[in-house]
C-alpha cells in the first residue's frame, strides 16, 4: 500500500491518501475444475470500455452488424440505447465501495465465479 501526502489547494492543510493496487480494479476469479483465472479490471479500462461500446458509432452499426444473423436465427431483438454518461456515474460510485462482492456464484460442477471491487 502506497501512502501518499496531498496537500489541499483551499485550506493548505496536507491529508493522507492511502492508494492500494486493490481500490483501483475489479476483481474477476473465475475457478473451474480445469482452470483458475484471476482477471484484474482497472476501472480505467473500465471507462474506456463504456466509452467505446456504448458510442453513438457502435450502437449505430451494432444494429446492422447483427441484423443478418438475427434474420437466420429468426430472433427479434433491438439494441437498447443506452447513453454512457448514465453508466459512468455508477463505476464511480462502485470504487466507493472497495471490498464488496459483486458476484458469488458456485455451481453443481464446482465451477465458482467471484467478483469483487
Amino acid at each position: 500500500m502506497v501512502k501518499l501526502w496531498i496537500l489541499n489547494r483551499q485550506t493548505a492543510i496536507p491529508f493522507q491518501s492511502s492508494l492500494s493496487n486493490g481500490s483501483l480494479m475489479i476483481h474477476v476469479k473465475v475457478k473451474t475444475k480445469e482452470a483458475r483465472f484471476n482477471i484484474p479490471i482497472p476501472y480505467a479500462l473500465l471507462n474506456v470500455a463504456i466509452s467505446v461500446a456504448f458510442s453513438k458509432f457502435i450502437q449505430k452499426h451494432a444494429v446492422k452488424w447483427t441484423k443478418e444473423h438475427f434474420k437466420r436465427k429468426e430472433l427479434d431483438f433491438t439494441f437498447p440505447q443506452i447513453d454512457k454518461s448514465v453508466l459512468k456515474p455508477i463505476v464511480k460510485e462502485l470504487k466507493k465501495h472497495k471490498g464488496m462482492v459483486l458476484v458469488d456464484v458456485k455451481a453443481t460442477d464446482g465451477t465458482e465465479v467471484r467478483v469483487k471491487l
